[in-house]
């Protein structure tokens, strides 16, 4: 018998390719699809599968609090979380809510499918392309050592904010902003905001980036 897996993620054309990816294997079937929390928990009551594969950004909640949901109502289904944002949080995040694999979206379909396999075989027992390298950080953390304010001021232009909201937002004056903003962008090695971001995310310093494009 195949393996069923349920795929859960809310833009239909990312389903599809990963529907296309498991049908071309000879060891799973998708039984279920699902483009919420709400409607995933109920296709996973109602098929029972053997693995999901749950997108963390969903449009009623959280892909790691639906894992964790699911965790606890199925011991032994091996959970997959699949994700655009990649970094340290957002790993650990899924090891937490009892994830059996983590991988990002801009990794190749056949690292998805294996992925799905391991958690299939051994659903507690977790796995991620980097965490030797995630538990390494967490353990003697490296990189850009932001003070208190400058994290602030990292995650409110992650939010969007320009120089005026973030000062409104912090009670300082713009000239202080603008010499926070320029010490984060040094640290970070960064000559704008886009490349600031990308970098904290990389290095897991954020993970709600104002910018919700998959």
């Amino acid at each position: 018998m195949p393996t069923t897996v349920v795929l859960v993620d809310d833009h239909e054309l990312i389903r599809q390719g990963l529907r296309r990816a498991f049908e071309r294997t000879d060891d799973f079937a998708v039984v279920g699809e699902a483009g919420s929390v709400a409607e995933a928990l109920s296709v996973i009551a109602e098929h029972s599968p053997d693995v999901t594969v749950f997108d963390v950004r969903l449009p009623d909640g959280s892909g790691l609090d639906a894992a964790r949901k699911v965790r606890d109502a199925h011991p032994s289904m091996g959970i997959v979380i699949l994700t655009m944002y990649a970094g340290d949080d957002q790993l650990f995040g899924a090891l937490e809510a009892g994830a059996s694999a983590f991988v990002p979206k801009d990794a190749p379909a056949e690292d998805v499918i294996a992925a799905a396999r391991h958690a299939a075989v051994s659903p507690h027992a977790f796995t991620a392309g980097d965490l030797a390298g995630a538990m390494q950080r967490r353990l003697t953390p490296t990189g850009p050592q932001l003070s208190p304010r400058e994290k602030e001021v990292l995650g409110l232009l992650a939010d969007g904010l320009g120089v005026s909201a973030i000062s409104k937002q912090l009670f300082i004056s713009e000239s202080t902003t603008k010499t926070h903003i320029s010490k984060v962008y040094e640290k970070l090695g960064a000559g704008n905001r886009a490349q600031a971001l990308m970098t904290a995310m990389r290095l897991g310093l954020i993970t709600n980036p104002a910018d919700d494009a998959r």
